[in-house]
């Protein structure tokens, strides 16, 4: 399967005439992604050396679980596994099992950053004239995104899991509100404490109690800490408590679910056309000022393959 623009063309690349059809188009492109099992390609006659030869221009970016070499680059890898492998659940969860993060999230960084790298090696190539080989491993992006527990490991310090809660800023996490939602405050200085304790808490005093005044006096009594904010997040329903903490530049957000997500008042949308139909989704986030963006239909798998061939066939 290939993605030529706004185009969806299926080959079989065992078949002659299909391998000479992608010559062609390679012949014209700036990139060339795949994610097929390393060495794979190379079976089928287009491994990148081969192509960086015949075409000087090309980008031609792999993705793969653990990369083209390294003594597990013949690993099967998913999104889980390489989360798993990696030591990203490790950090995710509650002090009771590590956990997966909820979405795709090993898929998405590995897209980025071939993104990122496609990018530069665009940039590189208007200066040079020459294309670039670029491998991209799903192993290697979340290692490098675990950097900051990883070293608190070296150092001795290893990180704990301890959900929606922070290791060593108190009172940053989860209350619950009369009506039993959850909201997360972050609390990150003696300053922003003292204003909690006289307009949200309603006790001025707690702010400079000596027990509580300080980030690490509040870090020695967590449990009375958060236990005061607790027994007055507990009385006060979601709506007025947010009302509240708004009015006092509190930083927080409502712990929302994607039920929650679908009616957000900060959630913008845009409308595309699929083969089964129009969907409403999330907008990407880029806003560029004076740019009216346009997103086109996502085409059905294949949908413009014989439109392909008569363009390429024919010259």
């Amino acid at each position: 399967w290939l993605n030529r623009g706004k185009q969806s063309v299926v080959l079989d690349l065992t078949r002659g005439e299909d391998k000479a059809l992608l010559e062609a188009m390679l012949a014209k492109a700036d990139v060339f992604v795949q994610n097929l099992k390393p060495g794979a390609l190379a079976k089928l006659g287009f491994a990148f050396r081969r192509l960086r030869t015949d075409y000087p221009r090309l980008i031609c970016c792999a993705i793969s679980g653990y990369g083209e070499t390294g003594p597990y680059a013949q690993r099967k890898a998913y999104d889980l596994l390489i989360q798993a492998e990696s030591g990203v659940s490790s950090v995710t969860g509650g002090p009771e099992g590590p956990a997966r993060v909820g979405v795709s999230i090993v898929d998405i960084a590995a897209g980025l950053e071939a993104y990122e790298s496609i990018l530069e090696a665009l940039l590189v190539r208007g200066r040079t004239g020459q294309g670039a080989e670029i491998s991209i491993s799903m192993f290697d992006a979340m290692a490098e995104w675990m950097t900051i527990p990883l070293l608190n490991q070296e150092w001795g310090e290893p990180f704990k899991r301890i959900g929606l809660a922070h290791p060593t800023i108190v009172p940053y996490g989860v209350f619950k509100s009369h009506d039993g939602a959850d909201i997360l405050i972050a609390i990150q200085n003696d300053r922003e404490w003292r204003v909690l304790a006289e307009k949200v808490l309603g006790d001025a005093g707690l702010g400079t109690d000596e027990k509580f005044a300080t980030v690490p006096s509040r870090l020695k009594h967590r449990d009375e800490t958060e236990a005061r904010v607790a027994a007055v997040f507990s009385v006060h329903d979601v709506e007025p408590l947010m009302v509240k903490l708004a009015s006092a530049d509190i930083a927080f957000a409502r712990v929302n679910d994607s039920a929650l997500l679908r009616q957000h008042p900060h959630l913008r949308r845009i409308c595309v056309d699929t083969p089964s139909g129009p969907a409403s989704i999330p907008a990407p986030a880029p806003l560029c000022a004076g740019q009216e963006r346009s997103y086109g239909p996502i085409p059905a798998l294949g949908e413009h393959t014989e439109m392909i061939r008569k363009e390429f066939v024919t010259r």
